[in-house]
Parts: structure tokens; C-alpha cells; sequence
């Protein structure tokens, strides 16, 4: 499970966050990922910036890779670069032959790395990701091979790269990571309300060019972020989190984790799911039957993740 994203300093050491957390573990889960972002203004600005007054802490992380340890959960510490101006982070980037400005973005994204990449090592996380969806720079293959080798002289542990569904073959130093990452939010439904078995042989469609991505490089291959809110037609665009007047559909959630599961559970080229995603601090169980949100608590997509989680590996 993705656990942590959009929460703002201080929440993480709440009683509610520690909660939230317990409640996850008890899914079955293994791992979280523990994502939170800092900003730059624009995506065309070279300077990245700690927010002290919204993003969370050394503090606050160590407090809760603490918790997630006593709990039995792995870490993978997944540190994200926003732009403040709200667009997507894979439009942060410059002209080719704007080196001068690449040259600076990279200097300072690897230093923003390498503060995690050394808390990483320091608090024992069991992996690191080193960016997310960062589309428009993944072009630039020796600052990337240049950012894996500073990031790998502080941290120990394998890190994965959070490509973006669809992009995850342009790019060339994939070889670099231990583990391939990717945002699967692939659209498997056609219509609102799609069934399991359509959804299901969307994902089997899939299969094949993910499964030739994992031969290439020789790495697994991750569902770094994956998931779907529980609203009518959200598997036709599962990245969606805007159309909150979508009404709600447990099912459809439902069909789009099950058919997930049951299609790369067995695969030993596979390696899991982190579910996108579960809130710090969660609505009250009750009110499951009317959130439209990409949590799972107390929703029919919780029953099918723990019958599943409570399955060996590959069987």
C-alpha cells in the first residue's frame, strides 16, 4: 500500500495516522510505500525547495518507518517532486538543447535525493524510489545513470524508478534499478460497471509487453502505484481522482483489484502490488458505503486484498 501521500507535517506522529497504519498492516499487506512530495514553482523552474510549513519531517518519517517496522510492514521510502503551479510533475523539463537549465534541475534533484537516499539508509528502509512519473526528463540518460550512482553511494538496499502505464519501454536505464517500476493505472474497463472477466482479459492483454520489459532489463517488474476509486467509471480511467460527483461503485473497484490480483499473482517475473491508495487518517468505517475515494477500508475491495494477501506467494 501507498500510505502517507498528501499529509502534511506533524500528521504522520497523530494518533490518528498510527491508527490508520495498524488498520493497513492488518490487511495483510507487507509494504508500504511511504510517498510524500516537496515542491519546485513551476515545471519549468530548476530550484527544489522543503516546504516547512507542509511537508512532512525527518521526524515525522522516522516516527512512522518506526511504527511500520514494529508492525512486520517493509519500507520503500518514495520521496516526490511536485510543481507548485499544479501541473503534472511529467511536464517538468526543458528544451534540449537547454542544458544549462537541465544541468542545474539535476543538480539539485539529486541533492533532494540524496538527503532521502541517506535517511533511507539511516532508518533501515527495505527499499528506495528514486523519482515518480518524471516523463519529460527520462530522456536524459546520463543524468539519471549519474543520479543512481550518487544515490547508490549513500543507500544500500535496491531502489526502483516509477515510470509512468504506457512509457515504461522509452526508457534506457532501466538496467541501472534493481526492481522496474510502474503507475499501472491502465484503463481496463470500456464502459462504467465493467465486469470481472472483461476486466480481467484487459490485464491479460497487458501481460505480454510487461512480461517482454521484465525479460529485457532481467528485473522484475512492480506495480509501484496501482488502484481505482470506488466510483462508477473509474476503471475506464483509473488515475482519476477529480470526478467526485461520480456515484459510488464498490463493485467497480472490487473487479478492477480482483482482476489485478488474479492476473500477475503467479507470475515469477512479477514482483507485487503498492495499492494507491490508504489515507493517515481514515473515515469512519461506517461511512465506507459512500466514500468515492481510492481507500479500500471497510469497501468489498478490502475483503478480495485480504483473501488474496492470505495466500503463499505465487499460488
Amino acid at each position: 500500500m501507498t500510505y502517507g501521500w498528501e499529509t502534511p507535517r506533524g500528521v504522520y506522529r497523530t494518533e490518528e495516522a498510527e491508527d490508520s497504519l495498524r488498520k493497513l498492516a492488518e490487511t495483510g499487506s507487507e509494504w508500504i510505500a511511504l510517498s510524500f512530495w516537496t515542491w519546485q514553482d513551476t515545471v519549468f523552474s530548476t530550484n527544489i525547495y522543503f516546504d516547512y510549513g507542509y511537508t512532512p519531517t525527518d521526524r515525522d518519517i522516522a516516527h512512522t518507518v518506526k511504527l511500520a517496522k514494529e508492525l512486520g510492514l517493509k519500507v520503500c521510502l518514495k520521496p516526490v517532486v511536485n510543481s507548485r503551479d499544479g501541473i503534472w510533475r511529467a511536464r517538468i523539463g526543458f528544451p534540449e538543447d537547454g542544458d544549462v537549465y537541465w544541468a542545474e534541475w539535476f543538480r539539485n534533484y539529486t541533492n533532494f535525493l540524496k538527503h532521502y537516499a541517506e535517511l533511507a539508509e539511516e532508518l533501515e528502509c527495505e527499499m528506495f524510489c528514486i523519482g515518480c512519473e518524471m516523463v519529460a526528463t527520462e530522456g536524459r540518460e546520463a543524468e539519471w545513470r549519474e543520479v543512481i550512482r550518487e544515490t547508490r553511494s549513500l543507500y544500500s538496499g535496491p531502489i526502483v524508478y516509477n515510470a509512468n502505464h504506457g512509457k515504461e519501454e522509452g526508457i534506457a536505464w532501466l538496467d541501472e534499478v534493481d526492481l522496474i517500476g510502474t503507475s499501472a493505472y491502465y484503463p481496463v474497463a470500456s464502459a462504467p460497471g465493467e465486469s470481472y472477466e472483461n476486466m480481467l482479459a484487459a490485464w491479460e492483454r497487458q501481460k505480454p509487453r510487461l512480461k517482454a520489459l521484465s525479460e529485457k532489463f532481467g528485473k522484475q517488474l512492480v506495480f509501484i502505484e496501482i488502484g481505482c476509486r470506488s466510483a462508477e467509471g473509474c476503471a475506464t480511467m483509473p488515475w482519476d481522482f477529480s470526478h467526485k460527483h461520480l456515484p459510488v461503485s464498490q463493485s467497480e473497484q472490487a473487479n478492477f483489484y480482483k482482476s489485478a490480483l488474479e492476473c500477475f499473482w503467479k507470475e515469477p517475473w512479477f514482483a507485487g502490488f503498492f495499492w494507491w491508495d490508504w489515507s493517515t487518517v481514515l473515515y469512519d468505517k461506517d461511512d465506507a458505503g459512500s466514500n468515492v475515494g481510492f481507500d479500500i477500508y471497510g469497501k468489498e475491495a478490502e475483503v478480495i486484498l485480504r483473501e488474496y494477501y492470505q495466500r503463499p506467494v505465487h499460488q
